[in-house]
């Protein structure tokens, strides 16, 4: 397929280039070919319910403002003074009628329109007339089921169309909360000293996960949460779009509604109510796919969205080819009780959360590949062939990383394709 993915049906190989990882040329060609192509996650429905709230949120590199105007319409602006392009908002959230910039004071209303300045006399009549001086509108803004994205690039698709296959998914997840989702206040933030792509992949990676969390494992078994036949067995998809998912059973608890020992006799009352529920509004199958199975979501390029103990809504950016920065925000259904959510938040912290089990130990895995890529000279390849010798792949195979790669690749080599032809041609590009 080309100098970066090596994808052999015949022999069942496919390997990916280890500059991927680590060149900085490549970085700048994602961020042109990538980042400001694709949909990407800027925030939740339920992050502002009310008109007035707001969120200063980085997303591809931009600067946004997320908000509910107070015409009820969800916004995003960039986060740039027209005046001498200062934040506007510094805060990391709230809520307020005004965004004013801490430089000049010039002042916004949450609609974006320019309503104040200092020594209003200075500037000519018709300064604003045309709306050029109103902060900058992110033109694509769209939502699927309350998870709202933007694009940089006005000829893009539609979102739903983007989406592919991973809005059956989204559903999925969507309908666990009968009242609706939201997602938990003050989200997790941490850095990593390796390439994007690797969380990414570590994100759809079951090979991994009894070698690398066993004392996590070993913590669940004494909860009640024993491994049974079946556990850790499922199927890996690709979405299409280089989206992909793996979904599967698992030794652990989930509040929506798998029982396990260690939550206790009376949550079982309780997680029996909700699966009785979920039966009557979706039926036998489904209730037990929402219940019951887990889901590790990656929608291209750097959303992660792992539904298991716990919800997690992950996104990831790279600062340079060896270092990320990662956000990540806990998701629950409304009107949850507060037994539950206790039980959630716990879950999350413990196995999701920076500080817990697994985070830890993905994040040194992921260090010690980056590491490792001293060697590309020599060792120069990655393979990710898991599961090519399998008419259907299962959830620990390496399909879903294979689905991203091809996606990857594909927009990367359009890219250059696009700039040989303008050197070709002279064309000087900007």
């Amino acid at each position: 397929m080309g100098k970066y993915v090596k994808e052999d049906l015949q022999n069942l190989t496919f390997k990916v280039n280890r500059n991927a990882f680590s060149s900085k040329e490549i970085l700048e060609k994602e961020r042109e070919a990538i980042f400001s192509k694709c949909w990407l996650y800027i925030g939740h429905e339920s992050e502002l319910a009310n008109n007035g709230d707001f969120h200063r949120r980085k997303v591809g590199g931009r600067e946004l403002i997320f908000t509910r105007s107070a015409d009820g319409e969800v916004r995003a602006f960039y986060n740039s003074c027209p005046h001498r392009g200062a934040l506007v908002t510094r805060e990391r959230g709230g809520n307020g009628k005004v965004f004013r910039c801490f430089y000049h004071a010039w002042s916004f209303n949450n609609k974006g329109e320019l309503v104040g300045m200092p020594d209003k006399e200075g500037f000519p009549n018709d300064h604003n007339c045309d709306g050029s001086k109103n902060l900058q509108t992110v033109k694509r803004l769209e939502n699927y089921r309350g998870f709202f994205f933007v694009n940089y690039d006005d000829n893009a698709e539609s979102l739903e169309d983007y989406l592919a296959g991973a809005k059956e998914y989204l559903d999925i997840v969507a309908d666990q909360g009968e009242a609706g989702m939201e997602v938990l206040t003050d989200p997790q933030q941490y850095s990593v000293r390796a390439n994007w792509k690797l969380l990414g992949e570590n994100s759809v990676d079951l090979y991994h996960a009894v070698p690398t969390h066993k004392t996590f494992f070993d913590i669940v078994a004494t909860r009640g949460g024993t491994k049974a036949e079946g556990d850790f067995l499922g199927a890996g998809r690709d979405l299409g779009n280089g989206h992909a998912v793996m979904e599967y059973k698992s030794a652990w608890g989930r509040p929506i509604a798998k029982w396990i020992e260690g939550y206790g006799p009376e949550a079982k009352v309780e997680i029996d109510r909700i699966y009785a529920r979920l039966v009557e509004k979706f039926g036998e199958e489904r209730a037990d796919r929402i219940a019951t199975q887990n889901r590790n979501i990656w929608i291209f390029p750097n959303l992660v969205i792992n539904d298991i103990m716990a919800i997690t809504i992950r996104t990831f950016y790279p600062m340079e080819p060896g270092y990320l920065e990662a956000t990540g925000y806990a998701l629950a259904p409304k009107l949850e009780s507060e037994e539950f959510r206790a039980v959630r938040n716990d879950s999350f912290l413990e196995f999701l959360g920076p500080g817990g089990f697994a985070t830890p130990d993905d994040n040194e895995a992921l260090e010690l590949c980056q590491e490792a890529y001293v060697n590309n000279k020599e060792v120069g390849w990655n393979d990710i062939s898991k599961g090519m010798n399998r008419e259907n792949p299962q959830a620990n195979d390496e399909a879903q990383m294979r689905a991203f790669w091809r996606q990857w690749n594909k927009r990367i080599t359009e890219l250059e394709a696009e700039q040989e032809a303008k050197e070709q041609s002279g064309e000087v590009r900007v």
